[in-house]
């Protein structure tokens, strides 16, 4: 297991983007498969469960300083956690702590300073996660970065984009509905609606939409 204190925000962002600078399209789906539907669960676990419990204690707060240093660390407290305690109230906990990282970082400029759309793919993620106030007014921002995405990404990815834009549209359909994520009241003890129940006994959830073109 990688140990915190050697853990840099260049080696987050190498493991969680292997893309390198200009992937195929084949490429680029594959990857965001591994990443957002489990592949990389296991080496999570293997790799970074530490580390993951040591940024939700504020350990790489001063990441935030730069902006790879910001993003590393909104997937250490976004994503990590979703793996790192699957099925328990705490792979949520840190959402709001990752909204803030996202919202400051759209203001101050580290945002615009990233290089990849795919990196900044996870700020969107981040702001479609947080069940907090103005849950709606984030994922209209959301939105907006998927929509200026496709503008911005290499012509031969422009479909993945496409596909990705429709994201955090479906996920505020959700959160005008219901105000929450229903498939997560059961981890969290609350106590669903007929309406949710009836959305979760469907099981067509944003999260889990296949990832086809």
């Amino acid at each position: 297991m990688a140990q915190s204190n050697e853990i840099t925000p260049e080696e987050i962002l190498s493991f969680w983007f292997p893309d390198g600078d200009n992937p195929t399209l084949d490429q680029h789906m594959d990857l965001w498969k591994w990443r957002m539907q489990g592949g990389a669960n296991d080496e999570i676990m293997a790799r970074f469960v530490d580390v993951t419990e040591k940024a939700a204690k504020g350990a790489y707060d001063d990441w935030a300083d730069t902006p790879h240093g910001r993003l590393a660390l909104i997937i250490l407290v976004d994503q990590f956690p979703r793996t790192v305690w699957a099925g328990t109230p705490q792979a949520f906990e840190n959402d709001p702590k990752a909204l803030s990282l996202a919202l400051e970082g759209l203001g101050n400029g580290h945002f615009d300073a990233l290089e990849h759309v795919w990196y900044k793919s996870m700020y969107a993620i981040a702001l479609c996660h947080c069940e907090c106030k103005n849950h709606l007014a984030h994922l209209d921002v959301a939105i907006d970065i998927a929509e200026r995405q496709i503008e911005e990404v290499h012509e031969h990815l422009k479909d993945a984009y496409r596909w990705g834009a429709d994201q955090p549209r479906l996920h505020r359909k959700v959160i005008a509905q219901f105000g929450r994520h229903p498939h997560r009241n059961a981890i969290l003890g609350r106590v669903s609606s007929p309406e949710e129940e009836a959305y979760i006994k469907a099981g067509v959830f944003p999260h889990q939409r296949e990832m086809k073109l």
